[in-house]
């Protein structure tokens, strides 16, 4: 086969020389078009942390097509793929993708937007395979260090925020002692700081908290 001079591509010198190494080259041309998984950066996303169902996101894959002379070649954006959440029944720890963040697309071998839009078993949408279409999110790869973290170690467990950690339940349990650091309020009032009212030094307890 005549190969303009430089010109690259992905036959080899002797894809034309035989059945054996034609049918090889035609195989690997085919493979070419099945999508497996690759690194995508988020551009878009539905959700912003609230509660809510497990939404979407806009990804760019990262790893660019390369021509027959090897110039750079970016795929485009993939749109309204299903992200992963760690969920079961209505029990789920809520950490939706943001912009920036960088993770894994992985891609089915069938059309799964007909699942995505019926949230049940459906046919597939179109006879498309392996297609990037069909991609679904799974984040937390070669991102930066995190500022608001659950932090597990051999001596403890750790939660940190800059902000601030709330607890909300009818009863909370804490089993074991408790150290503050800082003031510690209870209904708006102080632990550390606050006084009673109308009393005298003695030798006697102070009433209860007011």
């Amino acid at each position: 086969m005549a190969i303009e001079a430089g010109y690259k591509g992905l036959a080899s010198a002797n894809s034309g020389e035989g059945q054996y190494n034609a049918i090889n080259f035609l195989v690997r041309q085919i493979l070419n078009g099945v999508r497996t998984a690759t690194l995508v950066q988020i551009v878009s996303v539905t959700n912003s942390g609230g509660v809510s169902p497990v939404g979407f996101v806009d990804a760019q894959p990262l790893v660019n097509q390369l021509d027959g002379y090897s110039n750079a070649i970016p795929h485009g954006v993939l749109h309204h793929l299903p992200y992963m959440r760690i969920q079961g029944g209505a029990n789920a720890v809520i950490i939706d993708p943001q912009v920036g963040d960088i993770g894994i697309a992985v891609f089915a071998d069938r059309d799964i937007s007909s699942v995505c839009a019926n949230k049940a078993q459906s046919n597939p949408g179109s006879f498309r395979q392996f297609d990037m279409a069909d991609g679904m999110y799974i984040g937390g790869l070669l991102n930066g260090a995190p500022v608001q973290f659950v932090q597990f170690e051999t001596g403890g467990i750790t939660i940190t925020s800059p902000n601030k950690i709330t607890l909300t339940a009818p009863a909370v349990q804490i089993n074991g002692s408790v150290t503050v650091t800082g003031d510690l309020t209870a209904q708006g009032t102080s632990v550390h700081t606050h006084v009673h009212g109308g009393v005298q030094s003695g030798g006697s307890n102070t009433g209860v908290p007011v």
